[in-house]
């Protein structure tokens, strides 16, 4: 059964959370503005402890110790700011609002309940007044998923494939009628075949039940292939953020561009691939004043060392980056003729 209500709009202004660690406070995620429409696909993705699945976790207002959300807030449209939520207004949205789908479903699936099973525990734990009413709905997910509903939901998880475990995430995220869903590395540890069904589930799923849908993923084909907006992040920042087409089709961020470069082509010079230079910050480097992506950054600036980049906006479009600036004749040619930086290679513009 589809939600009665519409998708939900998010609106994520100057979040930041920090992890305790031997050092003092360190931020995983620090000042992020970022929008989810109604309706759309986002997909963040990032190198690993970009701070992409905190962010995630902060849409359930679930970041555990020894993590807290330091500032800002997360305005999801029908809840109001899910960070100021406790108790069991927080408990009830999750689930009830908010779908999660976790990396590594066999994780969030109990090893000595069935599949059925843990549908009812999820329906009595949030007041359903007919648990066993929900078994029909998810018999019909997990039939739409191609799958089997009446024999998944007599199964372990042990007696399930990574495809099948994944689709039963993507169900249980579901079945409460969540109207905003965040999945976390859907594709992970799956096989190409397997990757392909999922991401044709989520849109599926996704436009059948009118959802608001955020993909947190390494995979740039991923975002590719179903997202309809795209945020890069790195360092626990937003560098670039826009429609996926025009991110991917000329990034203008040097980070994006290196992200793109990496990836192996499939027809000509596997050559033509190049890695990302030096390796992304851990907690306790990330720096608290300049660029974060400045070590590694073929542009480097002296700016870059103590000024936090501005965020360049154009249209629907934007980046955080010294290189790129606002003004009207950014390359002081005379032409008005937009960023000093060009997209495709990386170099001033002549």
């Amino acid at each position: 059964m589809a939600p009665e209500q519409g998708p939900p709009g998010v609106r994520i202004r100057g979040l930041t959370v920090v992890y305790r660690t031997p050092a003092g406070e360190s931020p995983a995620v620090s000042g992020v503005d970022l929008d989810l429409a109604p309706g759309t696909i986002t997909g963040v993705v990032g190198e690993s402890g970009s701070g992409k699945s905190t962010l995630a976790l902060s849409l359930l207002n679930a970041v555990q110790p020894p993590g807290r959300i330091a500032a800002g807030s997360v305005e999801i449209d029908g809840l109001g700011d899910i960070v100021a939520l406790g108790g069991e207004g927080l408990r009830r949205a999750r689930g009830r609002h908010v779908g999660y789908v976790f990396q590594a479903a066999q994780n969030s699936l109990n090893p000595l309940k069935t599949v059925g099973k843990q549908v009812l525990d999820l329906g009595r734990s949030h007041g359903v007044e007919n648990p066993r009413g929900l078994l029909a709905d998810a018999r019909d997910l997990l039939g739409r998923m191609g799958l089997d509903g009446a024999r998944v939901l007599d199964s372990y998880q042990h007696e399930l494939s990574g495809g099948m475990r994944q689709r039963v995430g993507i169900m249980l995220a579901l079945v409460l009628n969540a109207r905003l869903v965040v999945l976390d590395e859907p594709t992970t540890a799956l096989d190409m075949i397997t990757q392909a069904t999922i991401l044709r589930i989520v849109r599926e799923v996704h436009a059948d039940r009118g959802l608001t849908t955020l993909v947190i993923t390494h995979d740039l084909g991923v975002v590719a292939e179903v997202a309809d907006r795209l945020a890069v992040m790195y360092g626990g920042r937003v560098a670039e953020q826009g429609p996926t087409r025009e991110v991917l089709a000329g990034p203008r961020h040097p980070y994006t561009r290196g992200l793109l470069g990496a990836v192996p082509r499939l027809v000509g010079d596997i050559g033509e691939a190049h890695a990302l230079p030096g390796r992304p910050p851990t907690l306790a480097d990330i720096p608290a004043d300049g660029c974060v992506f400045r070590e590694r950054c073929p542009l480097r600036m002296d700016v870059c060392e103590t000024g936090r980049p501005p965020v360049v906006v154009s249209g629907s479009w934007s980046a955080a980056c010294h290189a790129l600036r606002d003004d009207d004749d950014p390359d002081g040619d005379g032409d008005g003729d937009g960023p000093v930086v060009a997209a495709a290679t990386g170099e001033e513009q002549a």
